[in-house]
């Protein structure tokens, strides 16, 4: 895919993240995930917990949009805090368990990303000589949008064949 930027395996540390998660369809909205990231902006803002070294934002997929029932997708915008952090009202904590990861770089538009996606699981891991591992797959983003181009890392967990 001419979109993708490099493929890497990389192991990542346990991550201690904040969230937002939401449940239905999300494929193409990006209204949603506008509104969904200004709300967990706007929390976390005012405590101290956006930036520094260490700061990563991302989107955690639970479910296989391939077996689950377009309604029933869960999908969790997330970013990284310290570990005591308390949250509270529609924001939750949860451990992003850390491991092997294949790491894809893309930059996309908004229209890009299931295409991504798609080559990661259909191009990639049939040559790869890795199966996805059982944990949830995320999309991190290493930097803010420019120009409507997002660039993303998809990042799904890995074992040998």
């Amino acid at each position: 895919m001419e979109l993708n930027k490099s493929v890497e395996i990389r192991n990542f540390p346990d991550m201690d993240v904040a969230y937002i998660r939401y449940t239905g369809p999300y494929a193409g909205d990006d209204k949603l995930f506008e509104r969904l990231w200004n709300e967990l902006f706007q929390w976390a803002g005012p405590k101290g917990l956006i930036g520094g070294k260490d700061f990563k934002s991302m989107v955690v997929y639970h479910d296989d949009p391939n077996i689950t029932d377009e309604s029933q997708l869960r999908m969790s915008v997330c970013i990284t805090v310290p570990a005591e952090t308390k949250t509270d009202g529609k924001v939750g904590k949860m451990k992003i368990d850390g491991g092997e990861y294949v790491v894809a770089r893309f930059e996309l538009t908004a229209n890009d990303f299931a295409k991504a996606w798609q080559w990661v699981y259909a191009e990639w891991f049939p040559a790869s000589g890795y199966q996805p591992d059982d944990k949830p797959a995320f999309e991190l983003y290493p930097e803010a949008p420019k120009n409507g181009k997002f660039t993303v890392d998809i990042c799904v967990p890995v074992k040998p064949l």
